[in-house]
């Protein structure tokens, strides 16, 4: 399949890799182009950014969560009957797991994939200087596959004669530069940036800086790149008995929570749950005053709760139904901030106590800094989830939060590193921690759970 693509990457977190991806974004919409975006790594809000800009939902690629096969065929999926599909890199280009590694970074993707890579140039307080950053990054390996340069934060006086610079010496193409726009910033808070529809005027300072980028970047020449990608294929890397092709043989109705306080949700994982049978209907644990009809099961992903743990709160019949739901045996899986509104309590971020949802016992609370953040492994200790074994799993840890109550149901490791902790809650009917999930990763899961999901609907247990 021919797919024409482009990863944009930068030396490091903070280059203005997400505005000008969405920049670019804008300007491929406003040119009529079909157009489909990934962000590399675990990522939740970037996508979120994205989805507004193209309005189609943004998708995550991860090669610590998939293998390549997996990554390949997704990319292929979310990107057919597409123009071009345009990738965001995460962190510095090389900067993978374990912070020693390349591992899971933006360059592995651009490999696994065979997509050409675009590096986007800080050049704040530089001039000349920029030349052996870029040769530097474009040598590291020989496969950097960094096909062409933007160099943000730019004046229009010193571009022409640092970009001549650049092609004469490197032979690197120059695909443009940005000049500081002032109002075109995205604000950022503790697990990242704030959420698109928190930017006041988002969509007004996105046009206006689609039409700067009409003028400063060579956009014909970017998508001359992008269509010089190999194919790729579109194949499922997998046999049709293998757990990916599970599905039920008939539906269940699955409530998953998402407001402002439950949003971080990857869309891969939605769509697989549709594919294995589940019929999706979402709910507000804040402005709803009852539970959907018909639930088979319930779905707390992460998100924001402690920013809206008052309103959380006041919400008692919606809090006082999960919980009667749950006694009666409903399957409920939980993630992270979803896992924090199970708690008896959690505080909000000023440290206040809010009532819960009461199925985990304990208190959920803030801390002053990340606590385990990053990728695991999670091992399946003794008993069982949603009565199977689902083996290991990749999952992502990223929590200003800490718990009374963690749980020790499974067993997470760190990649190339010796630490280890014990997390989960895993039962025949719930399975909840602060790790998020990602159901390509391990589709044992997803299985299990709507399994279950069907015998609670079949038996009312």
């Amino acid at each position: 399949m021919k797919i024409p693509r482009v990863l944009l990457c930068a030396g490091a977190s903070g280059s203005g890799k997400t505005l000008l991806t969405c920049g670019i974004l804008q300007v491929l919409k406003n040119r009529g182009l079909r157009t489909a975006s990934f962000k590399c790594g675990p990522d939740y809000i970037d996508p979120m950014f994205h989805t507004k800009v193209i309005g189609t939902k943004s998708r995550n690629l991860d090669t610590f969560f998939t293998d390549g096969d997996v990554v390949r065929y997704l990319l292929a999926k979310n990107s057919c009957d597409m123009d071009i599909a345009v990738m965001e890199g995460v962190m510095g280009y090389y900067d993978g797991v374990g912070g020693t590694t390349s591992k899971a970074s933006a360059y592995e993707l651009a490999n696994v994939t065979g997509t050409p890579a675009v590096l986007i140039v800080n050049c704040r307080g530089m001039s000349v200087s920029v030349l052996p950053y870029i040769k530097g990054f474009a040598e590291y390996k020989k496969d950097s596959r960094i096909a062409g340069v933007i160099l943000n934060q730019m004046t229009a006086m010193l571009y022409p004669r640092v970009k001549k610079m650049i092609e004469e010496e490197l032979s690197i193409p120059v695909l443009g530069y940005v000049p500081k726009v002032e109002d075109c910033v995205l604000e950022s808070r503790h697990l990242g940036l704030v959420m698109p529809e928190e930017v006041e005027g988002f969509r007004e300072k996105l046009m206006k800086l689609a039409g700067i980028l009409e003028q400063t970047l060579c956009v014909d020449k970017i998508l001359e790149i992008a269509g010089n990608a190999p194919e790729i294929s579109p194949r499922r890397p997998w046999k049709e008995d293998s757990a990916y092709a599970f599905c039920l043989p008939e539906k269940v109705r699955i409530g998953i929570a998402r407001d402002e306080a439950f949003c971080f949700v990857y869309e891969d994982n939605l769509k697989l749950l549709e594919q294995m049978g589940a019929e999706i209907v979402y709910f507000s644990p804040i402005h709803d005053k009852r539970l959907p009809e018909g639930l088979c099961g319930l779905i707390f992903y992460g998100g924001y709760p402690e920013l809206l743990g008052k309103e959380l709160e006041d919400n008692y019949s919606v809090r006082r139904a999960i919980l009667a739901e749950y006694q009666r045996g409903i399957p409920v899986l939980a993630e992270c901030g979803g896992f924090m509104y199970l708690h008896e309590s959690m505080e909000d971020m000023d440290k206040n106590p809010c009532d819960g949802v009461g199925i985990i016992p304990g208190h959920a609370y803030r801390t002053e800094k990340l606590g385990r953040f990053g990728y695991v492994t999670l091992t399946q200790r003794e008993g069982t989830v949603f009565g199977k074994r689902i083996g290991k799993s990749p999952a992502h840890e990223f929590h200003y939060f800490d718990s009374t109550s963690c749980g020790e149901d499974f067993l997470a490791e760190k990649p190339m590193s010796s630490r280890s902790w014990n997390c989960l809650h895993a039962s025949e009917h719930l399975l909840a921690g602060f790790p998020h999930f990602y159901y390509y990763g391990n589709p044992e899961l997803p299985q299990a759970f709507l399994e279950k999901c069907l015998e609670y609907r079949r038996t009312g247990k």
